[in-house]
């Protein structure tokens, strides 16, 4: 069974803005903020674009909309 990881509110929140800016790959944001899932910055960015970006503060297992 895999790890789950959890990443604080503060580092999906400079994700999605790094990668909103197009500067960035999702591997080179894999890499600086170790990320294992590349699935996990697309659904920041897709959270985030669909004004939810309340769900970034939301503990692990935890998901609702």
């Amino acid at each position: 069974m895999g790890n789950k990881m959890s990443y604080p509110e503060e580092v999906k929140k400079e994700v999605v803005r790094l990668k909103l800016e197009g500067k960035h790959s999702n591997q080179e944001l894999m890499e600086m903020f170790g990320i294992k899932n590349r699935s996990q910055i697309k659904t920041w960015v897709k959270w985030f674009k669909n004004g939810e970006a309340h769900r970034f503060a939301q503990p692990l297992g935890k998901q609702y909309s």
